[in-house]
């Protein structure tokens, strides 16, 4: 089944989905079955899951009809389907609970949104409505909001121009805008639940996205809005977490844009819903999009997070509007290539223009003149070749290889004389076509500069580190890249001159072979690549000479070192012949001379580079591959009249006639190999058979020389060399279905001496075995690197709009190319021959022998084979597991690590310890764990303890149960043989009988039974290991861990392990102890009784009617569930008794639990601390307890309870805690017991909670808490009246003064768990509350708050909600404000002047308003984060006067009432509004700011901007607020208090600047109004200042004006609009005006100098000479020093 599975896979990825549609809809059909098996095996699962993905990918392939059979994805359900599942999960939509988020989960995950118009009223119509009006009214983003927007997204973009979304636009863009989570203001707090929940961005583009278009522009005006809000956001100088989620939105945006207008407009048409004329994009709607969008976008491109999102947005942009997008970003970039000061700059503007490169060159209607900027580019960018600068040079490379690749580099200045039909741009091109021979020749001359800078004796001393650094070798490849796709695309005449320039360069230097000389090397193999005729006529013969001649005297074959220009010459033939193998003959003899003379030199560097050229001449003879990857098929040779080069400037090519040029190997080519061969490799095989054979003595260096070659030839001619011989290796595996392999293999039988002798030499080299295992010609390393980079280059080239693979020439040849070694790839599933098991075996000897380095050449050798062939792992994994036996006495510490290695394998391929098989795992962990005992394991030695902590880790992460029954349903079976009827392509197996099937099912039960087997030996197995003596601790823990894996659910674990787990519940270690305490309380659960459901009809019970719309709330017919003290189980009928079973496995668990001594010594150890003050409540102990109460009765109480009595009178911490865990585990454990045996239980309980809750401390009320509200959890509250009747019995506190209320740790418990089935508990706890909402200590205080959010919690306004019974906000608020009446009238600033003592004199009201304050703001807190709406209209009283007491400075020594009013305010403003809110908090505003404290009206400011931030859109939509607010800002800039006018001047600022307030004439004239009033005379004020400060009225008024201005310089910090430079030089005037004018002109103008002088260059446009002239005066004013 896997096989098969794995091999379907690979077909998919090798021809794609060639088959026909009758198979393709009955593969899918058969695994849909597959994948639904019940109990599955999880890898089985995913397996079969992911193919299904696979198959079902191409949407348009298969429309609703051939699928509707049963399917898992949305767009295949049938049409009732939305009903149903409406009726199904309709039930857990309850807000207050988990299931909320597992039914919106569900609904986003399967709702269908794809049915056609006609069918709408089945599908979204049906809860439309419904989800979007939950989703309007829920203000405090819970968790399950995002999922409900991700829905909402998949809806618009299915259903473009069929929902009318106008209504909620403003809401939708608000909630995006808040999602964003962006600053405002200077100190706002964070409230952390708005960063974990926000909407994931990719959904929110989609929606925003498939909301565009249509006849309302309501959207893009509101995306307009958006953007001018946050554009300040992407300056570079800001920065933040939020950066990468705006980086996100910009590069997103626009390929969600461009994505939906291929839809509209090149997609084919197919069976989904086209979208509707009048909905379609039309030209404009793209032309507002880009123009809303790029402003941004060009700033973020200097961005510090890097310009990849810019450059990516701007690939998408030019697409649809070259016109607008690409100017601006040459106007950034021709300075940016000038500038030599800020490289940072140009790289990021290079990056942006190579994603704009296709838009730019092809031109095209909307950007004619777009060709004519490409050659001024390349000129200039020339410089970026720098050796000092490495990112620079590489920028520069990937730019020049972008725009070569393009264009075809040919000089066409001669047809301006031949013809006159040239359009303006083209004759400009042909004139400037001119340049391109220039181009290239310079280009060469800085890459001989580069290459001359980077040489071995420039760059390092003369050490040992001879190999390419890592930069350097980047270097290379980008140097050689760029060069060869110049050389690709330039006409012959360029190539001639590039050509001599090169071969003489080569040739009159002297290269060192490592750094420079393989950059040269490099360049000629490029050049010979393109052209090798010409080329190889000039260098081979040189290059020959050369070497016969410094070879001609024998003694140079025995030097150890060798002259530098025989080196240089030989690693400059060994590149040039890796060029196309039929222009290679010609020189074969040459060929043939040189290896004699020097395969065989005595020094290593010349022997390598021979063996290299040895290679190279095999590979370009055997292989078969693409000659040429110009961008226009046939090359540019042609005359130039009949072929005009400029009109193919960016051309895509032709997917339909590539005309690819391959070079496929002829029969001479064939011959030269196997002449090469015999002349060199077969003599080397003779001499190593008679070294092996001990007959001819060779030094290593000569065995290692021989290898080379051997190596070498064998990695030349791989692919045509035979596959190994072999038997398979039978009996690994029973299967019916053949294993046989496909063979892809393009060989020609050669030697099979050949084999033989490679078995003898593996000793030396992993690597040899590895390649003769799996080398077909090429790599899967280097295949999968160049798979990378192509799709990186694909994807900075692609263009999304018009779709279908409109790629370059070269890029599709390239694709080719790769799909074609993909093919010569394909080895998994391997058959496994002798040979090869020979060879492995041998691969496992190496992987331990005694040298590191040879070990771990070996071990990638071996998980590489071990990947290839089909189980051969089981064959192996006896051989490794010797290396561990305890009772080897040979073993040494290398090889047992070495063995550890070989199991724990490398991160990617296969782990032997972990194989999923349970043949294999019975052998591998016992091993593991006895391994222990074994002479060459110490724990002294790091790296041996590290390597079975990383084993143990390995196992546990990647450990999967596995599948102990797998049968195969019946389903299955018929579909499979449809599947094997089916026509096209008629198969020759022969149709299956039903005795085969029989058979097969026969064979698959015995595998079951088999599988059971094992899995019980080994548990016993690990059992045995752990008892054995003196193994140490460290072993057992990880056996210990083992076993924990081992427990399943399905089936219960032997007794011998149950109790070997409950004894470990009392073992030594920590570490043992949690694992015991988990694995028991797992061991309970499955052994839980199984109790009877009886179904109920509410209506009955109640006896009221079935409600006809969908309500939820309290209702008549749920009344009966509710809490009521009146009508309590308090008798024994309410408890209906079960039954009780008795099983062996109990047997153990109770005789443990039942003695004594085991429960004390278990106490003790629970009530030790872990780690100090870090505890808390640990609901596994809770679960342990939880289940032996529950399986168990009260069986052991007897034994607990004087264990439970003594930790009560113990205060301590951990002991506390215990008690509460066992009290909790006991209060749900008696969930089912009898009416008696309950009754019974809190008799006990009872005395010892009110003794615990009477001594709570500071430190264990938390866990009081969590143990009440777990005991509460998804329990009847009227079961569990004694506890709550306990709790509230007040007089337990009756002194007033008791530290910690219990009642308040108690009502922790109900209130959320019982949810709404306890009003009546709430109101009497309100009731309680009430009159000590004075408490004097804080943490009462805070307690009181939490439980009051809980009290309101189920006071909401949700859509279709009937009123509930809860106790009312608005009534407790009034109250509230009654008592709060004496600190609202007074008027001088509030205090916190309370006596801490209690009951010193007798306390006024004022006193007791501010202590109510002080819970109130606590309550306010609390329910800021936890409840679901916020009850703005009774808030909004409350807030003039936190107004009031909010102080002003940033300063936390304030008392605790400041500075919780102030974090109310800033919460509160945060919040979203109702648009019927906003007037109802404008007028609070309005009113404050008439108030008498400048405080307050300081304090309005800042809350007035974050509000109008977090609901821009809100606000935007109501032009009554808009106003309002702005005749607010406006009247408090002439306040009496500087403080309050200068906070408003920023307010107005920051307004203006997100684009909510625009500058316009009445404003500005306002303004200028303002600041000509007269000032009071000198000599007036001289007098004044004698008497008092205030200042006069006039001088108020004069300051608003300037301070108006000012915040109009100040709202645009980032460029210079009209109207700015007249604004400034009205300010100037007032430079020498009385203070405060005086400071506000100059931090203004100072501001204005810091935000501007970036870019001063260009914003030095906008102003006149004259103005220049003030400014510059302005800036540098003497009055500094004055």
């Amino acid at each position: 089944n896997c096989s098969c599975k794995s091999s379907f896979g690979v077909y998919i990825r090798l021809y794609g989905r060639k088959f026909s549609r009758e198979d393709h809809v009955l593969f899918i059909k058969l695994l849909y079955e597959l994948v639904t098996i019940p109990k599955l095996e999880i890898s089985m699962m995913q397996g079969f899951a992911r193919l299904l993905i696979n198959l079902l990918k191409k949407k348009e392939l298969l429309s609703r009809v051939h699928i509707l059979k049963n399917l898992i994805r949305h767009q295949y359900f049938p049409e009732d389907a939305t009903a149903e599942m409406l009726d199904e999960w309709r039930p857990l939509m309850c807000p207050f609970d988990v299931t909320m988020q597992k039914a919106i989960t569900y609904f986003e995950l399967f709702l269908p949104t794809t049915l056609p118009p006609e069918l709408h009223h089945k599908g979204f119509k049906l809860w439309f409505d419904e989800f979007i009006g939950l989703w309007v009214s829920v203000q405090n983003l819970p968790q399950w909001e995002g999922h409900l927007v991700n829905l909402f997204a998949r809806l618009a973009t299915d259903n473009i121009g069929y929902i009318d979304w106008d209504p909620y636009v403003p809401k939708i863009f608000t909630r995006i805008l808040r999602s964003l989570n962006l600053p405002v203001g200077s100190n706002q707090v964070v409230v952390p639940r708005f960063l974990t929940n926000a909407y994931d961005v990719g959904h929110a583009v989609m929606w925003i996205t498939a909301m565009m278009g249509g006849p309302s522009k309501l959207v893009q005006k509101h995306l307009s809005g958006l953007f001018n809000g946050i554009a300040s956001f992407y300056h570079p100088s800001n920065n933040g977490r939020w950066l990468n989620k705006l980086m996100k939105l910009l590069q997103r945006l626009p390929s969600s844009v461009v994505r939906r207008l291929h839809r509209e407009r090149y997609k084919k048409v197919t069976w989904l819903t086209p979208v509707p004329e009048s909905h379609k994009l039309t030209d404009q709607d793209v032309t507002d999009f880009v123009q809303c969008i790029i402003q941004p976008v060009l700033l973020a491109m200097f961005s510090k997070t890097g310009s990849l999102e810019a450059a990516q947005a701007l690939q998408n942009l030019a697409l649809m509007r070259p016109e607008l997008v690409i100017p601006p970003v040459l106007e950034k970039t021709y300075p940016a290539l000038e500038t030599l000061t800020e490289p940072h700059q140009l790289t990021a503007t290079l990056s942006c223009v190579i994603g704009v490169a296709r838009s730019l060159v092809s031109g095209g209607k909307w950007f004619p003149e777009g060709p004519t900027h490409m050659l001024p580019l390349l000129m200039r960018a020339l410089p970026g070749v720098d050796p000092n600068d490495f990112s620079k040079c590489m920028i520069t490379f990937q730019f020049i290889a972008t725009f070569s690749t393009l264009v075809p580099l040919v000089d066409c200045s001669s047809v301006l004389q031949e013809r006159d039909d040239l359009s303006e741009v083209e004759r400009e091109l042909c004139s400037a076509s001119a340049e391109f021979e220039d181009f290239v020749l310079q280009f060469m001359d800085r890459c001989f500069g580069l290459i001359e800078s980077s040489t071995l004796e420039q760059t390092r001393e003369e050490t040992e580190t001879e190999k390419m650094t890592h930069l350097e070798s980047l270097v290379e490849l980008g140097l050689s890249s760029t060069f060869s796709t110049i050389l690709t695309q330039c006409s012959k005449d360029i190539f001639k001159v590039a050509l001599e320039k090169v071969f003489n360069f080569a040739v009159s230097n002297i290269f060192e072979t490592r750094v420079a000389g393989r950059m040269v090397a490099d360049m000629c193999r490029a050049a010979v690549k393109c052209r090798p005729e010409e080329s190889l006529k000039l260098f081979v013969p040189h290059c020959c000479n050369v070497i016969t001649h410094l070879t001609g005297n024998d003694d140079v074959l025995h030097d150890e070192e060798l002259d530098k220009e025989l080196l240089w010459n030989l690693q400059l033939l060994s590149e040039i012949t890796r060029v196309d193998g039929k222009k290679l003959l010609l020189y074969r003899e040459q060929f043939g001379k040189i290896l004699q003379r020097t395969l065989h030199l005595t020094c290593k560097q010349g022997y390598i580079l021979s063996c290299n050229l040895l290679h190279h001449l095999l590979r370009s003879a055997t292989l078969i591959y693409p000659t040429e990857y110009c961008s226009v098929p046939g090359g540019f040779d042609k005359p130039l009249s009949e072929y005009f080069p400029i009109k193919d400037w960016g051309k895509p090519g032709d997917l339909w006639n590539l005309d690819i040029q391959w070079h496929v190997p002829s029969s001479e080519e064939i011959s030269f190999a196997f002449y090469l061969l015999d002349t060199f490799l077969q003599p080397e095989l003779t001499r190593l058979e008679l070294y092996t054979l001990g007959e001819l003595e060779m030094s290593r260096d000569d065995v290692q020389q021989c290898l080379a070659i051997v190596h070498n030839c064998l990695i030349g001619s791989g692919n045509i060399l035979p596959p190994l011989k072999g038997e398979r290796v039978p009996h690994l595996v029973p299967s019916l279905v053949s294993l046989e392999e496909t063979k892809l293999y393009t060989g020609v039988e050669y030697d099979d001496l050949f084999c033989k002798t490679i078995t003898l030499t593996i000793s030396f080299f992993p690597q040899i075995i590895s390649d003769v295992l799996q080398f077909q010609g090429s790599h899967k390393h280097e295949f999968d690197s160049r798979w990378k980079s192509f799709n990186l280059v694909k994807k900075s080239m692609e263009n999304r709009l018009q779709g279908k693979k409109q790629h370059i020439r070269a890029l599709l040849i390239d694709r080719v190319m790769l799909q074609h070694e993909l093919r010569t790839l394909t080895m998994e599933g391997c058959e496994y021959k002798t040979s090869h098991q020979e060879m492995i075996r041998d691969l496992l000897c190496l992987s331990t022998s005694s040298y590191g380095q040879v070990r771990s050449k070996a071990q990638q050798a071996f998980f590489t084979a071990l990947g290839t062939y089909n189980f051969c792992c089981r064959d192996i994994i006896p051989l490794v597991l010797e290396f561990l036996r305890p009772d080897r006495q040979d073993v040494t510490q290398k090889q047992f690590k070495g063995a550890l290695y070989c199991l724990l394998g490398n991160h990617s391929g296969v782990c032997l310890a972990n194989l999923h098989d349970w043949d294999c795992i019975a052998q591998t962990w016992p091993a593991i764990v006895s391994s222990g005992l074994s002479k060459a394991m110490s724990l002294e030695k790091p790296s041996i303890v590290r390597l079975f902590d990383d084993l143990a880790e390995k196992i546990h992460r990647q450990y999967e149960t596995i599948g102990l029954d797998f049968a195969v349903p019946e389903k299955c079976m018929k579909v499979a043989v449809l599947l094997q009827k089916s026509g096209q392509p008629s198969s020759e197996f022969p149709a299956l009988g039903s005795e085969e099937m029989q058979l097969g099912i026969q064979r698959q039960k015995e595998k079951n039974a088999e599988a059971l087997r094992n899995y019980e030996n080994l548990v016993n197995m690990l059992l045995d290991c752990v008892e054995q003596r003196n193994l140490p601790w460290k072993f057992e823990h990880i056996s210990i861990g083992f076993l924990s894996l081992l427990l399943r659910d399905d089936r219960i674990l032997p007794a011998r392990a149950i109790k070997f787990f409950v004894q470990c519940l009392n073992h030594d270690a920590i570490l043992v102890r949690k694992v015991a305490i988990s694995a028991v309380a797992g061991i309970l659960k499955q052994l839980k009784r199984t109790h009877k459901k009886v179904p109920i009809c509410p209506y009955e019970i109640s006896g009221s009617p079935k409600p006809s719309s969908i309500l939820a709330g309290d209702r008549a017919d749920n009344q009966w569930l509710h809490y009521n003290s009146q009508s309590l189980p308090k008798t024994k009928e309410a408890w209906e008794s079960c039954l009780v079973l008795a099983l062996r496995w109990k047997q153990i668990i109770y005789d443990h639990f039942s003695d004594p001594k085991f429960v004390e010594q278990l106490i003790k150890f629970l009530s030790l601390e872990d780690r100090k003050g870090k505890d808390k409540f640990n609901p596994r102990r809770f679960c342990l307890f939880k289940g032996l109460f529950r399986n168990f009765d009260d069986a052991f109480l007897p034994v607990l309870q004087p264990h439970l009595e003594q930790l009560v009178a113990d205060s301590h911490e951990s002991t506390q805690r215990c008690l509460a865990e066992i009290i909790a585990g006991l209060i749900r454990g008696s969930k089912h017991w009898t009416f008696e045996k309950v009754e019974k239980l809190w008799k006990l309980l009872c005395p010892l909670l009110r003794t615990a809750l009477s001594n709570i401390t500071v430190e264990t009320y938390n866990d009081w808490g969590t143990c009440i509200a777990t005991s509460c959890e998804s329990r009847d509250p009227r079961k569990l009246h004694w506890l709550f009747e306990l709790l509230l019995e007040s007089p337990l506190s009756g002194e007033g003064g008791s530290f910690v209320d219990p009642a308040l740790c108690a009502a922790r418990g109900p209130c959320p768990a019982g949810e709404w089935r306890v009003p009546e508990l709430l109101h009497r706890l309100l009731k309680y509350l009430e009159p000590k909402l004075t408490q004097v200590y804080k943490n009462v205080r805070e307690r009181i708050g939490s439980v009051l959010t809980y009290i309101f919690m189920i006071d909401v306004s949700l859509p279709n909600t009937a009123a509930t019974k809860s106790p009312r906000v608005h009534e407790f608020t009034t109250r509230i404000l009654e008592n709060l009446k004496p600190l609202m009238e007074a008027d001088e600033e509030i205090q916190n002047h309370v006596m801490e003592e209690n009951g010193v004199g007798e306390q006024d009201e004022r006193t007791q308003g501010i202590k109510l304050l002080k819970t109130i703001l606590k309550w306010l807190m609390a329910s800021a984060g936890r409840s679901f709406s916020t009850a703005v209209t009774e808030q909004l009283q409350l807030l003039p006067l936190f107004f009031k007491i909010a102080p002003v400075e940033n300063d936390n020594s304030y008392d605790e009432l400041k500075r919780d009013a102030k974090m109310c305010l800033s919460l509160m403003s945060q919040g979203l509004l109702y648009p019927q809110q906003v007037p109802l908090v404008l007028q609070v505003l309005k009113q404050t700011a008439r108030s008498n404290s400048w405080h307050a009206r300081y304090t309005i400011l800042t809350y007035l901007q974050t509000m109008v931030f977090y609901n821009l859109f809100i606000f935007l939509n109501n032009s009554e607020a808009v106003n309002d607010i702005r005749w607010l800002v406006i009247k408090l800039l002439e306040d009496e208090q500087l403080e309050v006018r200068e906070m408003a001047a920023t307010t107005l600022s920051g307004l203006l600047q997100c684009n909510f307030l625009t500058m316009d004439g009445p404003m500005q004239t306002h303004f200028e109004q303002l600041c000509k009033m007269r000032l009071p005379k000198k000599r007036k004020r001289d007098l004044a200042s004698v008497g008092d400060t205030i200042p006069s009225g006039d001088l108020v008024k004069r300051h608003a004006g300037v301070l108006g201005l000012s915040a109009c310089i100040l709202s645009s910090p980032y460029d210079v609009p009209t109207w700015m430079p007249q604004l400034l030089m009205d300010l100037s005037a007032h430079l020498n005006d009385p203070q405060p004018i005086e400071m506000t002109v100059k931090k203004t103008l100072s501001n204005f100098r810091r935000t501007h002088h970036d870019n001063w260059q260009e914003h030095k446009q906008q102003f006149t000479d004259d103005q220049l002239l003030v400014l510059t005066d302005l800036l540098v004013s003497p009055c500094y020093y004055a």
